[in-house]
């Protein structure tokens, strides 16, 4: 049975991404366990391979020809770059849709070198929503690790935006993109816990009311439909408990903050919603290190794992 191929987008080439890629690709071809195909750049590759000390000869290389030989700059983020993290991504998704492809890992980006070459970005989510010509709220982020799995109702954007914009439907349309991503990565009947917007989940109203009025009858909808879900609870208290395969939260920092305190910058990044298995590393693209071969592939590696089927949490 052949090896589970993976698409390994370069990310932004002037950052760490290139060379954890090739990093990645190398370790797995050790391992013989995934069968990964970095996107991105030929000339990028062969001076990164050099840098590091890498055979190229062992590494599958998609060559996507999207930035220029004088725009590779690594440590300077650039509208070049920007305009070459997107267009590897692309590549990628026209390889899956001909090819027999389990995912794709996205290699750490760079929001301010894409917003720089004229395209409006906030996240991997919103790019491959509209790559993939779905409404933007359609593709979500769960971020996995530290024996966590954490799904975002909102994400980049002003906080007072994000609560005020959260509606019933779009809490139920979260979580049912959770449960539909958790079956495809193997989990047949996923158990959910949903946060609740305010402490302790409102107190019955107490410390507000958009518990009772927003995320309950959500949860109370799609129980009846026969989903596992379970909330809302204040975050603290739901975080504590055993059992449940993911937790939904309200907006950005509620996620984040406890995967990222348990698991640093070993976390996947997972984009749940598009026709798609897709990764990005839950770190940055490290331009202080960038061309200097001290960055290590363990996010990457992991984001492969997770998306190969070869890891849970």
């Amino acid at each position: 049975m052949p090896l589970p191929e993976i698409l390994v987008t370069m990310g932004d080439p002037n950052g760490i991404g290139p060379e954890i890629a090739l990093k990645a690709a190398v370790a797995f071809a050790v391992e013989g366990a995934l069968r990964p195909v970095v996107v991105g750049d030929w000339h990028v590759a062969r001076s990164t391979a050099d840098l590091c000390g890498l055979e190229l000869g062992a590494i599958e290389i998609a060559d996507v020809a999207a930035l220029p030989e004088a725009e590779f700059q690594p440590g300077q983020p650039t509208a070049a770059s920007g305009k070459a993290t997107v267009r590897y991504l692309v590549a990628a998704l026209d390889l899956l849709d001909r090819g027999n492809v389990r995912g794709i890992v996205g290699c750490p980006h760079s929001e301010t070198a894409i917003n720089a070459s004229g395209r409006p970005f906030s996240g991997y989510p919103n790019l491959l929503a509209e790559l993939r010509g779905q409404d933007p709220d359609s593709v979500i982020l769960m971020l996995v690790g530290g024996g966590l799995r954490v799904a975002h109702v909102t994400l980049h954007e002003p906080i007072l935006t994000a609560l005020n914009r959260i509606t019933p439907e779009l809490v139920s349309g979260t979580i049912r993109t959770v449960h539909q991503g958790l079956r495809r990565l193997g989990i047949d009947r996923p158990r959910i816990g949903v946060m609740g917007f305010n402490p302790h989940a409102g107190e019955g109203g107490l410390f507000g009311d958009q518990d009772e009025r927003i995320v309950k009858p959500a949860v109370e909808a799609l129980q009846a439909e026969g989903l596992d879900v379970t909330g809302p609870e204040g975050a603290d208290l739901l975080l504590g408990q055993d059992g449940f395969d993911a937790f939904v939260a309200m907006y950005h920092d509620q996620g984040h903050i406890p995967v990222k305190l348990l698991a640093g910058r070993n976390i996947s990044a997972l984009s749940l919603g598009a026709d798609v298995l897709f990764s990005s590393v839950g770190h940055g693209a490290a331009f202080d290190i960038a061309g200097k071969n001290a960055a290590s592939p363990e996010a990457v590696l992991r984001a492969a794992r997770i998306v190969g089927g070869l890891d849970g949490v």
